[in-house]
């Protein structure tokens, strides 16, 4: 069975940072793309940034230059550091990845954290 893991939420006030972790765990034989998506209240889920294998990375517009994500091929895990965070950063946060498992890739994704940026 595998599971996303995700921690590192909370609440911050605005120009405040976190930091996300997201660990995969269980059978897996291969970690491809990896990323992280928000979705706020009355909204649609959106992409927050994404990081191949291969370590290329790409970012809402939203959130270029504030944001970085990185990832620990070695531990299936993948991070997002959050800087200079504003009001409408505040959403749940739920990071995703394509896994090889039992012979085939599919898309996991996590339970989703929250990040409140409040002041």
């Amino acid at each position: 069975q595998v599971q996303l893991v995700e921690s590192g939420g909370g609440l911050v006030q605005p120009g405040g940072s976190l930091s996300l972790s997201c660990a995969a765990s269980g059978n897996i034989f291969s970690t491809y793309g990896m990323g992280w998506y928000r979705q706020a209240p009355g909204k649609e889920r959106e992409l927050v940034a994404y990081i191949t294998s291969g370590g290329s990375s790409n970012y809402a517009d939203s959130v270029k230059g504030r944001f970085t994500i990185s990832r620990d091929n070695a531990k299936n895990t993948v991070y997002l550091q959050m800087n200079s965070l504003k009001l409408e950063d505040t959403a749940v946060y739920y990071c995703n990845a394509d896994l090889l498992s039992r012979g085939s890739i599919r898309t996991y994704w996590g339970q989703g954290t929250q990040v409140t940026v409040s002041s």
